[in-house]
């Protein structure tokens, strides 16, 4: 369990919330069903979904209590009664047939087994019930990933990582098709999509890094943290320097899933 910064995530999450729009685009809704957002953060999406729900709702759950709490204050159900939050974890779901569509975007990939989790979601979803996911797949981030754990092995910082091991699942289509089919859910498209990532110089880089490198970040001591990071963010410039425009950009890789509760 990590300790997130909710208004930092705020400030710096605006390329999961670009890919978020994007994948809503492909929910083909019809204004009445009942959502499940897991790992719903901030909660703006959330709320951008429940936008277009007129006679449906929408709960996004999230493990971290500071989270829901900026969702809630951001977000009243004074203001959108369609929408609720609620903290709790998407590895402990025991809803049954309650919802026709669950979605996810950046959430899933803080979990290795997510064989578990589509079990959940299976008991969770109603007869017929969709799924639409999207996390970091096989090869996201590669580049800057590799160049952390070259310095995670480097003299200076090596003794907090001595029984690291990566902590992301990042998974292949193969690897998901089977852990659908495993848990009764039948795949409609599983696919990996490169994706660019753009934060805005070094500062938005490392900001990036110091809000979701939770993992690295939170084994080291606070007051040794900014130096780690600028560590990486000063060899990953050094191969991919800022554009003309003072970008910086970071090759991605999405998963995206959707399946169908076929009875």
């Amino acid at each position: 369990m990590f300790k997130w910064d909710a208004k930092e995530y705020q400030k710096s999450s605006s390329a999961q919330q670009k890919w978020a729009k994007e994948l809503i685009k492909k929910m083909d809704l019809n204004g009445s069903e009942k959502m499940l957002d897991l790992g719903c953060g901030d909660g703006k999406i959330t709320s951008e979904i429940a936008t277009n729900l007129e006679k449906g709702c929408i709960l996004g759950i999230d493990s971290s209590e500071d989270m829901i709490k900026l969702a809630k204050e951001t977000f009243p159900e004074t203001e959108q009664p369609n929408l609720k939050f609620k903290v709790k974890d998407f590895q402990d779901l025991n809803y049954n047939e309650e919802f026709d569509l669950i979605f996810s975007n950046a959430a899933l990939h803080w979990v290795k087994d997510h064989s578990n989790i589509l079990k959940g979601i299976k008991q969770s979803l109603k007869p017929n019930g969709k799924i639409l996911i999207q996390m970091g797949g096989k090869g996201n981030g590669k580049e800057i990933l590799d160049i952390s754990t070259e310095i995670t092995h480097k003299p200076e910082w090596n003794s907090y990582f001595q029984d690291f091991s990566f902590p992301y699942g990042f998974y292949d289509t193969n690897i998901y098709e089977k852990w659908l089919k495993e848990a009764g859910l039948k795949a409609l498209r599983v696919e990996l999509i490169s994706k660019i990532m753009d934060q805005n110089g070094v500062e938005g880089l490392k900001s990036w890094m110091q809000t979701v490198w939770l993992p690295y970040t939170q084994r080291i001591p606070v007051d040794l943290q900014e130096k780690f990071i600028d560590e990486i963010a000063i060899k990953y410039l050094e191969n991919h320097p800022m554009d003309k425009d003072g970008m910086v950009h970071v090759n991605m890789v999405r998963l995206e899933v959707e399946a169908i509760n076929s009875k």
